[in-house]
């Protein structure tokens, strides 16, 4: 279970940054940043964790009453489906990590990051491989990122209902797979990515792109 050492062990504003949705077919990459300016509250500190760790209904909850703990700070950000195919999913997951910490109410003192790269945040920033199983910090703002960026999805799927979004989050399931077939590839696609490339591709030599 992830603690609160590393964050104290740096003192100051410690901001945990955590990012989801690298691999989905379709929609946005989202990011959070997290400070928890007065300490975690134990009983949330023993239900916090990994968010892919958590079911759909801890991380709903989770994510209600993380904005109700005192000295709490929390920042989104997020990269679209065309910044996406624009720069690549590594940059797009940076770009949007960079604006979940500049919604910050100010810049922290020190941010700790989910992965082994670190994008520039203007301040001291430290990178932590399995960072989600380790940081408090890291860990809520995995689920904050998760909660919202299914809430996307879920009103995604409202317009464009063939793909199953609200159930696959994005995913190249087969549902989603099948739709892009008999469907096609709508603007919250990742053109680059190669299901849908592929996809654009075969519908372009049939004369339908």
């Amino acid at each position: 279970m992830p603690d609160f050492t590393r964050e104290q062990q740096h003192g100051g504003r410690v901001a945990g940054v955590d990012e989801v949705g690298r691999g989905p077919l379709a929609g946005p990459v989202v990011a959070a940043a997290v400070v928890f300016g007065a300490g975690v509250p134990d009983d949330l500190a023993a239900v916090i964790d990994d968010s892919k760790k958590l079911k759909p209904a801890v991380r709903e909850a989770i994510a209600a009453r993380l904005p109700d703990v005192p000295g709490i700070e929390i920042g989104l950000g997020a990269a679209s489906a065309t910044e996406i195919d624009t720069l690549n999913i590594h940059h797009a997951a940076h770009l949007a990590m960079q604006r979940a910490v500049a919604r910050l109410p100010r810049l922290p003192d020190y941010v700790l990051v989910d992965g082994n790269k670190l994008p520039s945040f203007g301040c001291s920033a430290e990178a932590i491989v399995g960072g989600d199983r380790l940081s408090l910090s890291i860990a809520a703002a995995s689920i904050m990122a998760k909660v919202v960026r299914d809430r996307i999805m879920a009103r995604l799927d409202v317009r464009w209902p063939a793909y199953g979004w609200e159930r696959n989050a994005g995913y190249g399931t087969v549902v989603h797979r099948e739709a892009l077939s008999s469907v096609g590839v709508t603007p919250h696609h990742r053109k680059t990515f190669g299901t849908v490339r592929r996809q654009i591709e075969h519908l372009a030599m049939e004369g339908r792109a």
